[in-house]
């Protein structure tokens, strides 16, 4: 992980790790959260506007996360939709047994937010899950996967509006160019350099949706995580 020294970033890694400590309350564990994710939002936005006047400031990049473990596949599902969210855009470039590389194209910034985000709701996401029990007769691994599916789309829903939320709550740039603007440009230069490294690359569209008992569960468990101030105040492309 290659996520620069800086102390908002310094913040946001110390509210994620309160958020997963064991010790923590739900109640604790989601006003850090909240908090952090907040944080993240605006320093993604602060970035962005500051680069539109010194392209210096801000690049865009790429680079490659290795994802690998149980569910692989559903922390592949988890990682596209935190880059969607986030106006990155990946590919899974290399895959085998239980292991994937992701190759994540982004301005630097975001993608510093995509790997700082990751990996908290990965821990968040599995924590949560096994906590859970099947509804009598139902699999386990029926409902653990029903279980990841709601939370992913919850977390991808909270992350969207916090996301909407920084932008319109962002001063325009000196030029006069709004935030909204501003992130569309970002993200045609994102598009723009994917398509130039992947020109054949197919879409796999959304397909967290799964049957089982722990969807509503894993859902709820997504808005505890609760991203934002709405309750605490050829290849495959990797698309969410």
């Amino acid at each position: 992980m290659r996520l620069q020294n800086n102390p908002q970033l310094d913040k946001i890694r110390a509210l994620l790790a309160k958020a997963e400590n064991p010790a923590a309350t739900p109640a604790e564990s989601e006003a850090f959260f909240a908090k952090a994710a907040e944080l993240m939002a605006k320093y993604g936005i602060e970035r962005a506007m500051l680069a539109d006047s010194d392209p210096n400031a801000d690049r865009p990049g790429d680079r490659v996360i290795v994802v690998e473990g149980t569910y692989a596949n559903d922390r592949v599902y988890l990682l596209g939709y935190i880059a969607d969210a986030l106006n990155c855009h990946g590919i899974v470039k290399d895959k085998s047994r239980g292991r994937s590389e992701i190759h994540l194209f982004g301005y630097e910034s975001d993608l510093d937010r995509v790997e700082m985000l990751f990996t908290s709701l990965l821990l968040q996401m599995f924590n949560g899950m096994r906590q859970g029990r099947p509804a009598p007769g139902e699999s386990t691994i029926t409902y653990r996967k029903s279980w990841i599916a709601g939370f992913i789309l919850a977390v991808d829903k909270r992350l969207r509006e916090i996301e909407a939320r920084a932008r319109q709550e962002a001063p325009a740039t000196a030029s006069g160019r709004s935030a909204e603007l501003v992130i569309a440009d970002r993200k045609a230069v994102v598009m723009a350099r994917f398509n130039a490294a992947y020109p054949n690359a197919r879409s796999n569209g959304r397909k967290s949706r799964r049957r089982g008992t722990g969807y509503a569960a894993g859902q709820e468990a997504g808005r505890r995580a609760d991203l934002g101030q709405t309750r605490v105040g050829g290849r495959r492309a990797l698309a969410a």
